[in-house]
């Protein structure tokens, strides 16, 4: 930043992923208390909520659920807060546990196209920290890291996804650190209260199948629930109709491609899929599904190219009945990731979600019926025809009849149990309510109760 320019009002676009361990901290948390300093040392004007951006799920060494967060804001003076948050981060992050941080600012009005599409490709492969690295050099982007410095790639991942078209939103409300470790506890009653006077403008609150709650987490980490929606008023409203009885930090808003599927855009071609890629395929069921221990279906589909590639659904999911129903022939269409190969299986394709689009139909192969009586004839022997045990009427010329049989299953899009779905799981009654346009323009304002921190 030149100094012409450090006492002017300028757009900075700061992202920053992978501060978080097993054992404890959160990237959204150190998101709300940058957000905090921005906002209480009046340093910045937020152009958008805090994106919340959740990256390829299959990625095998993400922390829990592999989301980066940007900060869009209008500021002056950017060094300063390049120093002061670049020291927030260091003192926030689990590195000692092994969180490995990226932390990237990009001066500008519009994010470069390239960076766009770096942030597309994150959401369904694997991208090198090189390839992120040479991009922030190109482009001029200021990026620290810390660890192994992994979290570049979804730093700039964040910065490059703007959200354009579908998107929703979470409130996140943190916990006290005195808390911390200890059991979060929430009214199931309320939950189910306030769930189903929001629906279907809020999901995944609870899973009335299994009577559990999907707003809280279940680890050591500062989250004390999530409540997700299509709109910043109905998620902060619903916060506050759960009135938790433990004090909070606070809470904050993030816009999120959280609930849209993003990661399944993506289509596979079958010949060219590398492990821990994601994204959908539309195929022939190749062979009869089969059931193994655990409850868990395989089989093998075929796509446009003749490729034919092992699945899975797992018992999880609830998927299983529907999945062991199929016939060869079926055409279906997969949302799915790919399970790395071992030394005792190929690669597969784990199933997220399946959408039926053609059964075939399906015949039983029965002895024909006596003419005379009805009932149904029995074999003589090969080549040798029919004869009725009722009634003795034999008919050598007779052949074995093929019986149409009923599918019990429908075409349509059949999706895991609530419990099993992923942060980008789009739910069912998301369907038809996605967002063609960002929620945020040059003329709008944020939500008033967007950030609360408790004092």
């Amino acid at each position: 930043m030149t100094a012409s320019t450090a006492g002017t009002n300028q757009v900075l676009h700061i992202g920053f992923d992978d501060t978080d361990s097993v054992k404890g901290r959160c990237t959204t948390q150190l998101a709300f208390k940058i957000t905090d300093y921005l906002l209480r040392e009046k340093k910045a004007d937020f152009l958008d909520y805090p994106l919340l951006i959740r990256l390829n799920p299959n990625i095998p060494w993400k922390t829990r659920g592999n989301g980066a967060v940007c900060l869009r804001v209008k500021a002056k003076n950017h060094d300063k807060i390049i120093e002061n948050i670049k020291q927030l981060v260091e003192e926030g992050s689990s590195i000692n546990s092994g969180a490995n941080p990226g932390l990237a600012f990009y001066d500008g009005e519009q994010v470069p196209q390239a960076i766009q599409e770096f942030s597309r490709i994150a959401m369904y492969d694997i991208l090198s920290k090189q390839k992120a690295e040479n991009l922030a050099k190109k482009y001029g982007i200021q990026y620290f890291t810390f660890g192994n410095g992994q979290g570049l790639i979804g730093s700039l991942g964040a910065i490059g996804c703007l959200l354009n078209g579908d998107h929703t939103f979470e409130v996140i409300a943190y916990r006290k650190s005195e808390n911390c470790g200890t059991p979060r506890l929430v009214d199931i009653s309320k939950v189910i209260e306030y769930s189903k006077y929001t629906f279907p403008n809020t999901f995944n609150n609870y899973d009335q199948y299994h009577r559990r709650i999907l707003i809280t987490p279940h680890g050591p980490d500062p989250v004390f629930c999530g409540i997700r929606g299509e709109n910043p008023e109905v998620v902060v409203y619903s916060l506050e109709r759960l009135r938790p009885e433990e004090k909070l930090d606070g809470y904050m808003v993030f816009r999120s491609n959280q609930g849209t599927d993003m990661h399944l855009k993506n289509q596979l071609n079958l010949s060219k899929v590398k492990a821990h890629m994601a994204g959908h395929v539309q195929c022939n069921i190749k062979t009869k599904p089969l059931t193994i221990q655990g409850g868990h279906v395989l089989f093998m589909v075929e796509d446009f190219t003749g490729i034919i590639f092992p699945a899975a659904i797992y018992e999880p999911t609830c998927l299983t009945n529907i999945a062991s129903q199929l016939e060869i022939g079926d055409l279906v269409k997969i949302g799915c990731g790919v399970r790395k190969a071992t030394s005792q299986h190929a690669k597969i394709l784990n199933v997220e979600y399946l959408s039926i689009l053609k059964l075939v139909q399906t015949y039983d192969i029965s002895n024909p019926l006596c003419k005379d009586c009805g009932k149904r004839m029995k074999s003589e022997g090969k080549n040798k025809g029919f004869q009725c045990n009722r009634c003795g009427y034999k008919d050598s010329h007779a052949k074995k009849v093929y019986v149409a049989r009923d599918r019990n299953i429908e075409i349509g899009l059949y999706l895991p149990t609530p419990k099993s779905h992923r942060h980008l799981t789009k739910p069912i009654n998301r369907y038809g309510m996605e967002k063609k346009s960002p929620s945020i323009n040059s003329e709008s304002k944020l939500y008033v109760k967007w950030f609360s921190f408790a004092t």
